[in-house]
């Protein structure tokens, strides 16, 4: 049993790490500023889903003013908290950015440090790649990112590097590409996807839909966050977490409407500022170093998404 801080424990990825703590027997400590980037409603359903659980408690906090009262106690922490999204990153809302996903992270890790926290493992994103000279990409790759989003989250990743070296601060960063899966950000492609094939609002696919992306169930994403919280790593670490596919957006759509068993409605938009037209990654790193490798096809975690969506459906 261990002490365990999960810090975005209301959303999509944070939430489902803090149950799979709690359910092999870890006391979780749940951290929120429960932000209306997207529907909060959905945050709380996390959350009294957690609440459920004798061991979790939860703090609605920014991390930005600091994290040390949480630290103290902390055998590990999952950093999973930040601002998402690509398209929101530019003009004005940028501030949000810096607070939530650079000023927060600096937080965490400086009282990490101070309290000699076990292992902290960061949630980087594919999106500090940007636009790669090729693919598969790999750690070594210099990054190179296409959006203010993916310089605040590599400004992330880049700290907790150097509080690594400096400090000794046995810190992991884990670099995801495009999550799906049950319990997943409306605002994501594959949840507009599946609401729009089920009668919600049209599918705005920006661009032709020969975007490629390597997409990532979420329990494998899980699964790559307990690892890479026991295993023997060097400080500053950083790993790849990847499906290990490579499919376009028409791909998707196609195969999302197949398994609802109706055509998703698109409207068809011009493209965005900060979307990159490929993502893909090798993950050897982090199945040589952490012991994990994704177990779940494109096929399958769709077709459990597709069972979430149709239960919130029938139980609103």
């Amino acid at each position: 049993m261990g002490n365990i801080v999960v810090t975005g424990a209301a959303g999509f990825i944070g939430s489902q790490i803090a149950r799979a703590c709690l359910e092999r027997g870890d006391r979780v400590v749940g951290i929120d500023l429960l932000t209306d980037y997207y529907d909060v409603g959905q945050k709380r359903a996390n959350l009294e889903r957690l609440q459920q659980y004798d061991g979790f408690e939860f703090a609605q906090h920014d991390l930005a003013a600091g994290f040390e009262r949480f630290a103290a106690d902390a055998d590990v922490v999952f950093h999973q908290a930040g601002q998402p999204g690509v398209r929101a990153s530019w003009r004005n809302q940028f501030d949000e950015y810096l607070s939530r996903n650079v000023q927060a992270t600096q937080r965490v890790l400086e009282a990490c440090s101070q309290h000699g926290v076990g292992r902290l493992v960061y949630a980087s994103s594919s999106s500090i790649y940007g636009n790669a000279d090729h693919y598969p990409v790999d750690e070594s790759m210099r990054p190179k990112p296409f959006s203010p989003y993916g310089v605040t989250k590599l400004a992330g990743e880049q700290l907790c590097t150097l509080y690594g070296q400096n400090f000794g601060l046995s810190v992991a960063s884990l670099r995801y590409f495009t999550v799906y899966g049950p319990g997943q950000r409306p605002d994501m492609a594959t949840h507009r996807l599946f609401e729009a094939a089920l009668g919600g609002p049209v599918f705005p696919l920006f661009g032709n839909g020969e975007q490629r992306r390597d997409f990532t169930y979420v329990g494998d994403v899980v699964a790559a966050n307990l690892a890479a919280a026991d295993a023997d790593i060097e400080p500053g670490s950083v790993f790849n977490v990847a499906g290990g596919g490579d499919h376009s957006m028409l791909e998707l759509i196609d195969l999302v409407g197949e398994i609802a068993g109706t055509p998703v409605p698109i409207d068809h938009q011009n493209p965005e500022r900060g979307d990159v037209t490929r993502t893909g990654a090798t993950t050897d790193l982090a199945r040589t170093t952490l012991g994990w490798e994704p177990t779940t096809s494109l096929r399958a975690g769709l077709e459990r998404q597709h069972e979430w969506h149709l239960e919130r459906r029938n139980s609103a």
